[in-house]
């Protein structure tokens, strides 16, 4: 009888081993995917710099770097860092900035506002008005807030709408090259 219970010890301890493997692959695999989303998403980010014109007033005094900042929780980790690490964009250097509050947006030229700040947002687009911000979201319904180009996803690939409204408001040029990759919006009161 010893001998048996100690077989079902035994079994049970390697259904229990099996399982615990079974859950940390399973979580890991979750992180891969949502780390390649987020590597995505920074190359697109990069590459919408590329394809917008700002206008001369929006980079002071010879400006030499461009902020590409994220207000909120920083769902990137180093791969936005990666992306754009010694790139430049019109001759100026990008800096990664990372913002926990509202008080310097104004030293932003690309603002990707995460989904932590959801209930945030109309304040946040209101303190950015009259500024040429690039504002970049993923968040469900953040393009028909006011957000100039917000992610999403379909068909499990990124994608990426631009809102018509936003991008006059902000007075940032965009390359019809851009335009005719994304799906176009209006603000929702339209």
């Amino acid at each position: 009888m010893t001998i048996a219970k100690n077989i079902t010890k035994v079994l049970n301890l390697f259904v229990m081993l099996v399982l615990f493997i079974a859950i940390q692959v399973r979580s890991t695999d979750a992180q891969q995917q949502k780390l390649g989303e987020y590597e995505v998403k920074a190359a697109f980010m990069y590459n919408f710099m590329k394809f917008i014109e700002w206008p001369d007033n929006a980079f002071p005094d010879n400006h030499v770097t461009m902020n590409l900042c994220i207000l909120g929780k920083d769902s990137f980790g180093s791969t936005l860092d990666s992306a754009v690490q010694g790139e430049t964009i019109n001759n100026k250097k990008i800096v990664i900035k990372r913002l926990n509050d509202t008080h310097s947006l104004e030293k932003c030229h690309v603002l990707f506002i995460s989904g932590s700040e959801q209930e945030h947002l109309t304040q946040i687009l209101k303190t950015l008005d009259g500024l040429n911000i690039l504002t970049v979201g993923d968040t469900k319904g953040f393009a028909q807030q006011g957000v100039v180009i917000n992610f999403y996803i379909e068909e499990n690939k990124v994608r990426f709408e631009i809102n018509q409204d936003a991008v006059n408001r902000s007075r940032l040029k965009i390359s019809s090259r851009l335009l005719n990759l994304a799906k176009i919006v209006h603000d929702e009161s339209k």
